[in-house]
């Protein structure tokens, strides 16, 4: 989900913008700053294989370019206001969810 939810947020921006993401996802962090580029080397692969997620990296890359993104990776539930803001706004869109 922080994947989509990366994607989705950089999608609605209409025009290049410095962006800062803050996150308690290794996933995401280490995926869009460590594995991205050899990911894009190898076809969309990964070394051990299939790349799970390829078409949301894909077009997770694509927006990533068009802006100056920087990442903060904080732990999860541990009191930052942002993160606890963004679980609760999560937690409460469940519901809604088709």
């Amino acid at each position: 989900m922080e994947l989509t939810a990366a994607l989705e947020a950089l999608k609605t921006l209409k025009k290049p913008c410095s962006v800062q993401f803050i996150t308690d996802s290794s996933y995401l962090l280490k995926g869009a700053l460590e594995w991205l580029k050899g990911w894009k080397q190898r076809g969309w692969r990964r070394k051990e294989g299939v790349l799970l997620n390829a078409d949301l990296w894909q077009a997770l890359d694509l927006e990533l370019a068009k802006h100056q993104v920087t990442w903060q990776w904080v732990k999860g539930h541990a009191g930052h206001p942002l993160n606890e803001r963004a679980d609760e706004l999560a937690r409460k869109a469940i519901p809604q969810a088709p």
